[in-house]
Parts: structure tokens; sequence; C-alpha cells
């Protein structure tokens, strides 16, 4: 469907990038969702205008690197449900971009570059098979929500700490044994996601973040820390255990 500066390929069953998109050189959304997408051409590039790309639930090995060189791409960038092993580094050129979704691919490991999109303010990579992350994602100041569920993370980066926007990070379904240091002291975050990790004891200094309203440690087997749940109940946390 053709509207304006939006193309609309959703479920329409291609297995291959329209013809029909290079003739629309001024388009500003185009939605490729749920296809059986296995290659995107390096020509994406043209598409100089292009504020939102779809491109979720496909069969998408790899992306060009050119895809990074989008200087318009402000919105939403969706790669979520492909088949991804590896990010371009390229990818941290697109530093307007506000929302990244790649989650549900095949990454180890995320390129350090994506710590220049400085305008991110929601980065989702859950279910992947990431162990560790780049530090250079304390360099994005502006990110709001961070979604790491169903990795294999034991431990986030110190650099974390610089999020002070952070509000909602989700770390289900992971490796931790407690509470990632990286977290102390965030003034803004309210809702900290650890169910299913490997938890034994809650860190005193949970109880210090100042802006915290829900706290799950469901499916966990917390033995140490009930002091502090108790301290983070008394000031009107919604605690689960």
């Amino acid at each position: 469907m053709t509207h304006g500066t939006v193309l609309d390929y959703w479920r329409d069953g291609l297995d291959d990038v329209p013809e029909e998109i290079w003739h629309h050189p001024h388009l500003e959304v185009l939605l490729l969702a749920d296809n059986a997408l296995t290659h995107l051409p390096a020509r994406i590039a043209a598409l100089s205008s292009l504020r939102t790309l779809d491109l979720g639930h496909n069969h998408l090995t790899s992306v060009p690197p050119e895809l990074g060189t989008l200087p318009a791409l402000t919105d939403f960038l969706y790669l979520h449900d492909n088949r991804l092993t590896s990010l371009p580094e390229e990818l941290g050129n697109l530093t307007r971009l506000t929302y990244l979704n790649i989650g549900e691919n095949q990454l180890a490991t995320l390129p350090h570059t994506l710590g220049r999109m400085t305008s991110l303010i929601e980065l989702r990579a859950q279910h992947n098979h990431l162990t560790e992350l780049p530090a250079t994602l304390g360099d994005l100041r502006s990110l709001r929500e961070l979604w790491l569920r169903g990795n294999q993370l034991t431990t986030l980066p110190l650099a974390l700490d610089r999020l002070t926007e952070l509000r909602e990070l989700d770390l289900r379904e992971n490796a931790f044994k407690t509470a990632p240091e990286a977290l102390r002291g965030l003034p803004r975050l309210r809702r900290l996601d650890l169910r299913a990790n490997h938890l034994n004891e809650v860190p005193p200094w949970l109880a210090e973040l100042p802006s915290l309203e829900k706290l799950d440690l469901r499916w966990n087997d917390v033995r140490d820390g009930e002091e502090t749940l108790t301290a983070l109940r008394a000031r009107g946390c919604v605690v689960l255990r």
C-alpha cells in the first residue's frame, strides 16, 4: 500500500525487496515486516528521507553497512526477529535515531559504535546470545528504556552508571547472581526486572535508588537482603519475589 511518503508491505509474502521502492526517493516510512526477506540491498542508502524502517520478522542474516548512512532515520528502526549474528559498526552513525529494536536474533556481541547513537530513548536487545555489553553504551545519556531479557549476561559495564535518564531496565532470564553494581545510584530508575536469574542476595544499595517503584525478583533463590526489601516496601516500592 502506498500513502504519500509511506510504503506498507506488511505480510505481503515477499522474499525480495520490491523494485517499486527505489522509485520513491522521498520515502519517509518503509514497512517490510512479517515477510521472508533474506537480503537488504545496499541501495537502501538512496532513501535519504527515510525516518522509519521496519524489517522485523524476516529471515535476514545480515544488514549492509549502508544502513548507517541514512541521515533522516530518526524515529524507528526494527530489526527484531531475524537471523542476525552481527551488526555493522556503521550502524552507530545513526546518531539521530530514537528507537532501535535488535531483539530475537543471534547476536553474541554488540558493536561498540552503538555508543554514538546518543539520541536513543529505547534500546531493545532481548533474546539474543549476549554475554557482555560494550562499555560505550554508557554514552547513551538519553536512554530511558533498556531491554536485555533472555541473554546470558552475568554483569553490566560499570560505565552504565552514566545512564542517568534510564527509567526501565529488563534483565529477566539472564545469569546474574546479584543486582549489577552499575545500577547503583541511577537517579531515575523506576522499574527493575530481575526475574529468572541466579540471584541469592539483594545488595543494600538497592534501597538507595531514589526513584525505584517496582523490583521484580521472582523465580530466583534470594536468601539474603530481607532488610533491604523491607526498606523498599516501607517507602512504597512494589517488591515481587
